[in-house]
């Protein structure tokens, strides 16, 4: 931290008449800093916890990645309620028979087919399941209280589209 922003804190908090520890002092500073540096638009991302950074990777050839890309498009679409992106993401990603079924067992079932849920999870997983014919693969929804639903995605590796959502997979062919 700049010694100009540890003078200010130090400001500040002698004005509100805070005696701290060091360690509250710390915190408080790092907060500051982070509020001054994004107040000044220097894109720092403040994080939560100590440790490193945090990142995210795939490719656009890797089913996984495509499965994974889907459900964390969906889903923030479902939390940001728009239907029009939900349903665009349905047409780019579902093959179109898929779409149809889905729209079938939503309407039976009274719940979202994606996430075969009411509700909208917390996060989502997605691993590898393997299959010889087409991708398969488990999405794992985690929702609030820690709950778990597992979730058997299977996609076409010629088209790469999904055809397939449930609690189980289907046959290889």
């Amino acid at each position: 931290m700049s010694t100009e922003t540890d003078k200010t804190l130090q400001t500040v908090e002698a004005t509100a008449g805070i005696k701290s520890s060091s360690r509250l002092r710390t915190t408080r500073r790092t907060a500051v800093a982070a509020g001054l540096a994004l107040a000044l638009g220097l894109g720092v991302t403040a994080q939560a916890s100590a440790g490193g950074s945090r990142s995210a990777s795939g490719k656009p050839s890797d089913d996984i990645t495509r499965i994974a890309n889907f459900y964390g498009a969906y889903i923030d679409a479902v939390t940001d309620e728009d239907g029009k992106l939900a349903d665009d993401l349905r047409k780019h990603y579902l093959t179109p028979a898929f779409q149809k079924e889905l729209r079938a067992w939503e309407e039976k079932n009274h719940a979202n087919g994606v996430l075969q849920a009411q509700n909208v999870p917390l996060a989502w997983k997605v691993t590898d399941n393997g299959t010889a014919n087409h991708t398969e693969a488990v999405v794992t929804l985690t929702w609030g209280g820690g709950d778990t639903t597992k979730l058997i995605v299977d996609m076409t590796r010629d088209s790469r589209k999904i055809f397939h959502i449930g609690t189980t997979g289907v046959e290889a062919g």
